[in-house]
């Protein structure tokens, strides 16, 4: 008897072809195969906002009590905004993450290093496909302002699609470098938005430290071949936000803006509905904004026997901070080797 399944993968795996379709992978009759779990580095992103909605910045690593199904976390390094990581020592005072220091690479190779953990890379997905075509101009100008505005630190990389994936402007410090490739981009014709994000997605796990994917689109999706939830659930386990920017009526297509807020929701980003340059040049602000009031957290996992769904809980200490809101994804699965 031949039985099917499909195995999905974080990333680089055969799930993640061109296409973003899905690879069968036949098995004869036989034991039952093993899948052992690993966990190297967790890296989590969040932001602390209080019952105003405003930023809560100066928090400290002792103010944060992080865990993984109830079971308590011991932070690794600790940052804030576009600050410099700090490695957290066991006194629980802290010093600066030098590259290449035997503080750095104690607990392994190249995790810890300290320049990965410098800015965020982010990663803006931009949709050209023919529902763009009549905002096209105005919407590339939205994100040039962006990018010029972003913070040094930071770094950025510009992709676009339509029924395929382009990658514009790969990742890179120079602004000037990431407007061009935007400028480069044409209008195309069908919308494949999961495809684009599942390969946008794949190339940011590449990339050690923090990350974003701004997506920015008019939808809705026409001709993916892969569903929205698998595609949040990689971004979700791979502890990468995504951002949605629709210039699309969230009325007008119930669908689509459900499962933009379910992507970002569950991932710990944000989305936004922006029908003129202004709201959209609003959208990119507060999303500017966020990146550089968030906190950024590595920890390794405490020993925990559930492979599956690994659900995380951010509290921060005190009466105050039962009052504060995190921003940040519920959990993530482990990966199976």
């Amino acid at each position: 008897m031949v039985w099917k399944t499909i195995i999905r993968t974080i990333c680089g795996s055969a799930l993640l072809a061109a296409t973003g379709a899905g690879v069968w992978l036949w098995a004869q009759e036989g034991p039952t195969p093993i899948f052992k779990s690993k966990v190297d580095l967790v890296v989590l992103s969040f932001t602390v906002t209080d019952n105003k909605g405003k930023y809560v910045n100066g928090l400290k690593p002792s103010d944060f009590k992080i865990t993984e199904d109830g079971i308590s976390q011991k932070l690794a390094t600790f940052a804030e905004g576009s600050k410099p990581p700090m490695q957290i020592m066991a006194d629980g005072s802290m010093r600066p993450l030098l590259p290449g220091s035997p503080e750095a690479q104690k607990q392994g190779t190249s995790d810890l290093r300290a320049d990965a953990f410098v800015g965020t890379n982010v990663f803006v997905l931009f949709d050209t496909s023919n529902f763009m075509y009549r905002g096209f101009v105005y919407a590339e100008d939205a994100i040039a302002d962006f990018v010029r505005g972003l913070d040094k630190a930071d770094s950025v990389a510009v992709y676009t699609f339509s029924r395929n994936l382009s990658r514009a402007a790969n990742l890179t410090a120079d602004r000037n470098e990431a407007i061009v490739g935007l400028r480069k981009a044409v209008a195309g014709d069908d919308t494949a938005l999961y495809n684009g994000l599942l390969l946008s997605l794949r190339d940011a796990a590449k990339v050690p430290g923090r990350k974003v994917v701004i997506v920015f689109s008019n939808g809705p999706d026409n001709a993916s071949m892969v569903a929205p939830d698998d595609v949040r659930a990689v971004a979700e386990d791979e502890g990468i936000p995504i951002y949605v920017i629709s210039t699309n009526d969230v009325n007008k297509d119930p669908i689509s803006s459900s499962v933009f807020k379910r992507l970002a929701t569950r991932t710990g980003g944000k989305a936004y509905w922006a029908k003129t340059w202004q709201k959209q040049v609003e959208a990119f602000d507060q999303i500017r904004e966020d990146l550089g009031n968030s906190y950024t957290v590595t920890y390794y996992p405490a020993p925990n026997p559930n492979e599956g769904f690994r659900k995380i809980n951010i509290a921060v200490a005190g009466d105050t901070g039962k009052k504060y809101r995190i921003q940040s994804r519920p959990g993530y699965r482990p990966r199976t080797y």
